[in-house]
């Protein structure tokens, strides 16, 4: 190996880290929020990339419907809920937000659908159908078992990767997509050339990592998130709705979850299951990071993009192995450090 491919690789694993970093802090903030171990991030890769794809080349996307029926589930929940308080504003609330946002959704794509709108369009398209399903997805899924215990949401968090998974191979088949470039232009560096993907890559990870030390660090949501975080039954008698704070951590996921993958499929061909694998490399940083330090899981998505692509070259039939086998020795030195416990009981 000389330098020039050495460059390269590093290069490209530096641009795969980005996306890992903005995954494994995406779980990193749903686990300290929910303690959920978000299993189905992936899946928010791949519905934001393959509905930005499908709107790209002129097709409707069946996450606008899944948005739509989960929203009507989420309404008949929130009914349910405050069945015996029910009055104008609460029910008022709840269909502004779980049918009317959905189906104002589903009625702008349908008539862009088929239009071919711009590239800015269908990202925003994309990222408000993903949001609203990782809205819905907490709502339907884990609020009613908020206060279990982590192994019962890790259960849900399984069933919702599985039945998530089957609905990306109805609404998208099983051929991959991609999806066009967000910026055609190219910047060179002595031997390396950045494309304006690569570039748009480093771009967003960058701003979105700002925003969200900014989100935390100023806004009152942030701090109500932070709260939660620290101390959930804490936060909850200072007057904090953990609810809304799991709603909040779950969108936010959603989001990242669709940027990263808007960002990927125009580099390479997605298909209804690729997002799964994309997201256990974004865990294998959350776990290096203790699912608690946001920066600690950045350098570690880099670590992990970067043993991937010197992989590739290496051992390109063993890559995925080396990649997890990563984790075995943070998880055997954690296990060492950790203080006996007893088992929870019910």
């Amino acid at each position: 190996m000389n330098t020039t491919i050495m460059l390269f690789l590093l290069q490209d694993g530096i641009t795969n880290g980005a996306i890992y970093a903005l995954l494994g802090l995406a779980l990193v903030l749903v686990f300290a929020v929910t303690r959920v171990i978000l299993i189905p991030q992936g899946e928010f890769v791949t519905y934001g990339a393959l509905t930005y794809a499908s709107l790209s080349s002129g097709q409707m996307p069946g996450t606008a419907r899944l948005a739509v029926a989960m929203g009507v589930v989420a309404f008949g929940l929130d009914l349910y809920a405050g069945r015996r308080a029910l009055h104008l504003a609460l029910v008022g609330r709840a269909f502004a937000v779980n049918i009317v946002l959905p189906a104002l959704i589903f009625a702008i794509t349908s008539w862009l659908a088929g239009r071919h709108p711009p590239a800015g369009v269908c990202i925003a398209l994309s990222l408000l159908i993903v949001a609203s399903i990782g809205l819905f997805l907490y709502r339907i899924a884990f609020q009613p078992i908020a206060h279990t215990s982590v192994l019962v949401l890790l259960i849900a968090s399984v069933g919702c990767h599985l039945a998530m998974q089957g609905f990306g191979l109805v609404f998208f088949g099983a051929e991959g997509q991609r999806g066009p470039t967000i910026a055609d232009t190219a910047l060179t560096v002595g031997p390396l050339r950045f494309t304006g993907q690569s570039l748009a890559v480093y771009g967003i990870t960058i701003a979105f990592i700002i925003a969200l030390w900014l989100f935390f660090g100023l806004s009152l949501y942030g701090k109500a998130l932070r709260a939660t975080a620290v101390n959930r039954l804490g936060a909850r008698l200072v007057g904090i709705r953990t609810t809304l704070s799991g709603q909040i951590a779950f969108l936010l996921a959603s989001v990242i979850g669709a940027i990263s993958g808007i960002l990927i499929v125009p580099i390479t061909t997605l298909y209804y299951d690729t997002g799964f694998l994309i997201g256990l490399k974004g865990f294998i940083a959350a776990i290096i990071g203790g699912l608690v330090s946001y920066p600690l899981t950045a350098i570690a998505a880099l670590v992990v993009g970067s043993v991937e692509a010197f992989s590739s070259f290496y051992a390109s039939n063993f890559k995925e192995v080396i990649v997890f086998t990563l984790i075995l020795p943070v998880l055997l030195l954690r296990s060492l450090a950790a203080p006996a416990v007893e088992e929870e009981k019910d």
